[in-house]
């Protein structure tokens, strides 16, 4: 049985038709099927569905990056990866099911895959917690990413997490320094990385895995600091606002792209992911390998600033500065006061003018 999102109900109506038009056993008996009919009502379903998603707002395209049907992780790891070996546990406390490590093969090279997996029924989404990652699993793939690191193996991240897990077992083993521990691994990292927003891009959860060379979102995911009905909580005690709050927060991945806090939008069937699983798998990977390729001639010094000058440049744009590219270094710009402090020579000419001046003061 299909599910349907509340603006879709027109859609329900119309597949429903749709259904009983092609069983010649519908109404109790046999009838021919009318094929005329059945090209008239899938044309009008492409029709309404065009019109719907290519209007959503942002609470819509919330709900969609929730749906239960769009595809998860472990979709995309079984279809797009090959000789997948699956690798647990942190070594300091034990195992994490909400995220899925392993080393595979993308075309026939080498890739260390990281999935934040939701699950896809009652009892796994409660197996997997949800998506939400506890401090074992950030630890799990700190110690994946450094071994991925010493044998120079790129990294690809599938993040779907509404957040990190705030349970009081996580706060007990340090979740907080466990995701600052996972963003500083990502930053140091001398491979290419490559995060690609699924889902649902939830906070620190999230960002502890998408510091990456590449951020790209599926059309329809969003990427936040907060939820809206958590950011609708804060601001106005009441989380029915949180279509205000949607529209407020920039989650959408136009958004986020117009704003250049991601790099890539990968284009999604009408309808959603969910719909058309064959044809987001053929963009998915057609994007990866795009993005893997550009790094190919990189040296591991490039890599690194190519990762630490975009982040740089975040927030820099939309007219805060005049050329945000003079900002691509963390090399602080040094006042005239340090450059003649440095010198041992000038502080020791300064030191006997200073004493000089001072004698001369209380002998006159």
């Amino acid at each position: 049985m299909k599910n349907y999102l509340n603006f879709e109900e027109n859609i329900k109506d119309l597949e429903n038709e749709l259904d009983k038009l092609k069983d010649p056993y519908n109404q109790g008996g046999l009838s021919e099927v009318d094929t005329k009919k059945i090209t008239e009502t899938q044309a009008e379903i492409n029709e309404k569905l065009k019109s719907i998603y290519t209007n959503l707002d942002p609470w819509e395209t919330t709900l969609v990056a929730r749906h239960e049907e769009r595809p998860k992780s472990k979709f995309f790891i079984d279809n797009l990866f090959s000789d997948f070996v699956s690798l647990s546990g942190d070594r300091f406390y034990g195992e994490d099911k909400s995220v899925i490590t392993g080393f595979a093969k993308f075309d026939n090279q080498s890739v260390l895959v990281i999935g934040q997996e939701k699950g896809h029924d009652l009892d796994s989404r409660i197996e997997r917690n949800f998506g939400m990652m506890r401090p074992e699993g950030y630890r799990k793939t700190i110690r994946l990413m450094n071994l991925a690191d010493k044998f120079r193996i790129p990294i690809i991240s599938l993040i779907d997490t509404p957040g990190a897990y705030p349970g009081v077992g996580a706060e007990e083993r340090g979740q907080a320094e466990a995701i600052a521990k996972s963003i500083e691994c990502c930053m140091n990292l001398r491979v290419p990385t490559i995060s690609i927003i699924i889902g649902e891009g939830g906070s620190g959860g999230a960002i502890a895995l998408a510091s990456s060379n590449k951020v790209i979102m599926l059309e329809n995911a969003i990427y936040s600091v907060i939820s809206p009905e958590g950011c609708a909580t804060i601001l106005w005690r009441d989380p029915k606002k949180m279509l205000d709050a949607a529209k407020a927060m920039k989650l959408t991945a136009k958004d986020l792209l117009d704003l250049q806090i991601i790099d890539e939008i990968i284009t999604e069937p009408i309808g959603g992911a969910h719909r058309d699983k064959t044809l987001i798998l053929e963009n998915l990977k057609n994007s990866i390998s795009k993005n893997l390729s550009e790094f190919k001639n990189f040296t591991d010094e490039e890599i690194l600033n190519h990762r630490k000058n975009k982040f740089l440049k975040v927030g820099r744009t939309k007219g805060f500065i005049d050329n945000p590219e003079s900002l691509s270094s963390l090399n602080f710009k040094t006042s005239k006061f340090d450059e003649f402090s440095k010198s041992k020579k000038n502080v020791i000419i300064a030191t006997v003018i200073t004493i000089v001046l001072i004698l001369s003061y209380f002998l006159l």
